[in-house]
């Protein structure tokens, strides 16, 4: 009987591995970039940084130290320097692919952490396996720049499960759709017309401003900003402000607010400030052929008709006033229903004789 080679008893000794098969060790040596373990063979098993991880930033050393047991994939038995190279990553993807299907199949809804920003979507990773989210299913809207995204976690589900073809396709935009939906159902459910509630200005346009009342938006039409007149929402209010509205009208899935609260509603006095004979003072806010339009206050405007301009002949109020200008005026009538005032400057004026009178002195 022939005795056994040192190399036949070595591997007699030790335990026999094949590639592909998963391996169990103890780490004896951390570095940088390497793992070396101990898996009960006549080789020692290394794991490579990139082997590790798809960071090629990553120090290993703050992932394993000595004494630490892992398992890893034999990815070959000698790696050209004697040792056996592993894969602890491909074993993490293989768990993860695992960890997806059971997702995909129970339409589980997963949390990860975005590794990468792609031309055409987000990369995330579940336990090492890649899930693909296309740009048009990340958010609700169209979003034009995905990088706020990076190293953010985010939430989705798996709406195509194909490993062998590499193709895991993940879906962010329903759940945002479904959570709308949800928040827009409590919404409605609580709010009647005449509540005032607090929202968030999102966008500002010509005619209005649209404010998210968190579930839905309700407009702000540039007719209900003030008592006075805006003419441009766009100098007056900015996207992403907190703003107190009221709800003026509920019809199906639209909301029509208003910043016109009835307690300051500039008509409620106005019938003592501005009685027939009290002199007031006010802004020309506006001219026309046949007279002008003088601002008392914001909500409250009054017209001088041409005719109580002057005692001397007006041909028309542009010839004599200008906008902007600030006039003294007597009230000469008043219409509470009608929300109209009268004013004259021309019975300020002290009559002809008087003034002749003043001459002659």
């Amino acid at each position: 009987m022939s005795e056994l080679s040192f190399e036949q008893m070595l591997d007699e000794t030790f335990k026999t591995i094949r590639n592909g098969e998963v391996v169990e060790g103890t780490v004896i040596d951390v570095k940088e970039d390497q793992i070396i373990l101990n898996i009960d063979y006549k080789a020692d098993g290394i794991i490579t940084r990139s082997e590790y991880s798809n960071d090629q930033n990553l120090d290993l050393r703050t992932v394993a130290q000595p004494g630490d047991t892992m398992e890893a994939k034999v990815l070959k038995l000698n790696d050209g320097d004697g040792q056996v190279l592993l894969t602890y990553k491909r074993l993490a993807a293989d768990k993860g692919n695992k960890r997806l299907e059971e997702a995909f199949e129970n339409k589980e809804v997963l949390t990860a952490k975005v590794n990468q920003v792609l031309d055409g979507g987000l990369s995330v990773l579940v336990e090492e396996a890649r899930v693909f989210i296309p740009a048009s299913l990340v958010s609700d809207t169209y979003e034009k720049d995905l990088t706020k995204y990076q190293d953010q976690e985010i939430e989705f589900v798996i709406t195509e499960f194909n490993p062998k073809r590499r193709r895991v396709i993940g879906d962010r935009k329903q759940l945002l759709v479904a959570k709308k939906e949800e928040l827009k159902k409590e919404l409605f459910e609580k709010i009647h017309a005449g509540d005032v509630v607090e929202g968030t200005i999102k966008n500002v346009t010509d005619f209005g401003a649209f404010i998210d009342l968190g579930g839905a938006d309700g407009l702000l039409h540039i007719s209900e900003m003030s008592w006075g007149r805006v003419e441009n929402p766009k100098k007056v209010f900015k996207a992403g402000d907190k703003i107190t509205v009221l709800i003026k009208e509920i019809n199906g899935d639209k909301i029509a607010l208003s910043l016109k609260f009835e307690d300051q509603n500039p008509w409620l006095h106005a019938a003592e400030k501005y009685a027939v004979g009290n002199v007031v003072e006010g802004k020309i806010a506006r001219m026309t052929d046949f007279g002008a339009f003088i601002e008392l206050e914001p909500g409250v405007d009054a017209l001088l008709h041409v005719s109580q301009i002057s005692r001397a002949h007006v041909e028309k109020p542009s010839d004599v006033l200008k906008v902007g200008q600030v006039v003294s005026a007597k009230v000469v009538d008043f219409n509470e229903e009608e929300k109209k005032i009268s004013l004259s400057m021309k019975v300020l004026e002290p009559a002809q004789d008087e003034a002749e009178e003043t001459v002659e002195e």
